[in-house]
């Protein structure tokens, strides 16, 4: 719309015609990046129509409008907007997610991939923290229903499904990091025990929801004929719950192992941002450039997150179904 109201002010179209609030119209579209405004406000400096001639200024402005173009045709941006989604139909077709507008010469797949690595080892310690910790309160609290026995881990574990993670993170940081000095607060391998805490922080919840699992399903399983007959025979209680009771009532929450993992890989991105954790968004020297996609306009890697984070899901939730048919 700036690029026509200057064009229009120029011919002086439907308007009195005016180089100069032409002039006006053509920078505000050229700063946006528009390339034609770009050539056209070369053309105005370079025959000094509606302000004073400068052939260095022409020059600047004719070099960005041709940066510009062959910038729109390396991404295809000067296609129709059709031919530009079929395009990324095609290369999305053959796993291609497109070149990162961010990082020149680098793909979405290479931004993603150097990422991988952290993200997975992140959600495994966390799965292995959620696991024990889930298993060991759900356990506990089944072997006393209703009692304090019971009443206490399961109360904690409706605060951890009730507290996200980017209220957790920061409460982690402040009382172990900086009150007690006990872990370091950010980074990824650099130092002892910098794992521990973005471990924590993005298993809580889930260690939470294994804990609920882990107690319903002892609790159906410790009411069965044959747990009652092993304590009649005089089995300790540890033999009973450890041999008889854990593999049927432990059931939910390998069940539920599958969209927890899926979980954890593509739910990391705020715990891995809070303690800067080792991604290429989140490493020190990346934090200043680019925090995340949007504000830095980095479109083709928003849908490229959306995707893989799916992809990660679906696979999660299929192959836990798929595998016991095998």
């Amino acid at each position: 719309a700036q690029n026509n109201l200057g064009l229009m002010y120029h011919n002086g179209w439907g308007v009195p015609q005016d180089d100069k609030e032409a002039v006006n119209w053509y920078r505000l579209a050229a700063e946006q990046g528009d390339a034609i405004s770009q050539f056209y406000l070369g053309f105005f400096y370079g025959n000094g129509l509606g302000l004073e001639k400068d052939s260095e200024e022409a020059s600047k402005w004719y070099f960005k409008a041709a940066s510009q173009g062959v910038m729109e045709a390396q991404y295809n941006l000067d296609l129709p907007l059709h031919q530009q989604y079929l395009s990324y139909l095609s290369d999305l077709a053959k796993g291609d997610l497109g070149p990162s507008f961010k990082y020149p010469g680098r793909s979405v797949n290479e931004v993603l991939e150097s990422g991988l690595p952290v993200t997975f080892e992140l959600g495994l310690y966390s799965l292995c923290f959620a696991l024990f910790i889930g298993v060991l309160a759900g356990v506990f609290a089944s072997l006393r229903p209703n009692t304090s026995q019971d009443y206490i881990p399961m109360g904690m574990a409706m605060i951890g499904i009730c507290m996200p993670s980017f209220l957790l993170g920061p409460l982690m940081v402040l009382v172990f990091g900086i009150y007690f000095e006990w872990l370091p607060i950010a980074g990824w391998g650099d130092l002892p025990g910098d794992k521990i805490l973005p471990s924590i922080t993005l298993g809580s919840a889930y260690a939470a929801y294994i804990a609920r699992l882990s107690r319903a399903g002892m609790l159906e399983i410790l009411s069965q004929d044959y747990i009652r007959t092993a304590r009649a025979k005089g089995l300790p209680e540890w033999l009973v719950v450890i041999k008889h009771a854990l593999r049927g009532g432990l059931i939910p929450v390998i069940a539920f192992m599958g969209p927890a993992f899926a979980g954890l890989l593509s739910g990391s991105f705020v715990v891995e941002t809070i303690f800067h954790a080792g991604h290429p968004f989140h490493q020190p020297h990346y934090v200043e450039r680019h925090r995340d996609p949007d504000p830095d306009r980095d479109h083709p890697t928003v849908p490229g997150v959306v995707l893989a984070a799916l992809f990660v899901k679906v696979e999660c939730y299929v192959v836990p179904e798929e595998v016991p048919k095998l």
